[in-house]
């Protein structure tokens, strides 16, 4: 069983909260969660690269020159893939790039993801009183008092919903990067340094994810 000490936005400990997901066995949650980024990554591509042929160029309707008799090499078309401005052979055309996974396995790996940043994770209060307007100075001073350096280490700032002077506060900081517990996802807890989360936020993720979820 794992625990996390919570923080306050003076950086005092002011309690605990146990995160203990079950996750992947030892000798599968390596697979499982390379699995679910595949899929993250591969799914997020657009696959709207679209090459003409030679059929859909403009033009080239008319042989060039007869067949035979110029000494020159045969030609049909002007937009023969051979030609300049001509069709592209074999070029990319839209498709799908979709990979499936089932609901279980990519909670699966979404726990396992998380409870192996045990370590990187930091569980603070709620913050959003403190910021009365956006402040980011004010958000980057947190941070330290949390023990994180902004300047060379990129931060998940996990919140329970939406809080509009947290994200503001936060949005001129390029290493850090602020997402609600909905959208937990396995690329994002992998990418980064640190994780922080509020105690909701941690809750949310217990209710929705946890197995009871699956």
């Amino acid at each position: 069983m794992a625990t996390c000490s919570i923080k306050d936005w003076q950086g005092n400990a002011t309690g605990e909260v146990e995160l203990d997901l079950p996750v992947a066995s030892e000798a599968t949650a390596s697979h499982i969660v390379y699995l679910a980024f595949k899929r993250q990554m591969t799914n997020s591509r657009q696959g709207t690269a679209s090459t003409l042929t030679r059929g859909e160029v403009r033009g080239g309707g008319k042989k060039p020159w007869k067949q035979k008799g110029t000494g020159r090499a045969r030609a049909g078309s002007i937009r023969s893939p051979l030609w300049r401005k001509g069709g592209v052979i074999f070029g990319p055309k839209p498709r799908d790039f979709e990979i499936k996974m089932n609901r279980k396995e990519r909670r699966l790996a979404l726990r396992t993801a998380l409870q192996s940043r045990i370590d990187d994770l930091i569980v603070v209060d709620e913050f959003e009183s403190q910021l009365s307007k956006p402040r980011t100075r004010e958000l980057v001073q947190a941070f330290e008092r949390w023990g994180i350096d902004t300047a060379n280490q990129s931060i998940l700032l996990i919140l329970a919903e939406q809080q509009t002077n947290t994200y503001l506060s936060a949005r001129n900081l390029p290493n850090v990067k602020v997402i609600t517990a909905q959208n937990l996802n396995v690329r994002d807890l992998l990418a980064t340094d640190w994780i922080v989360a509020t105690g909701s936020a941690i809750d949310f993720i217990k209710q929705t994810f946890g197995a009871a979820a699956s």
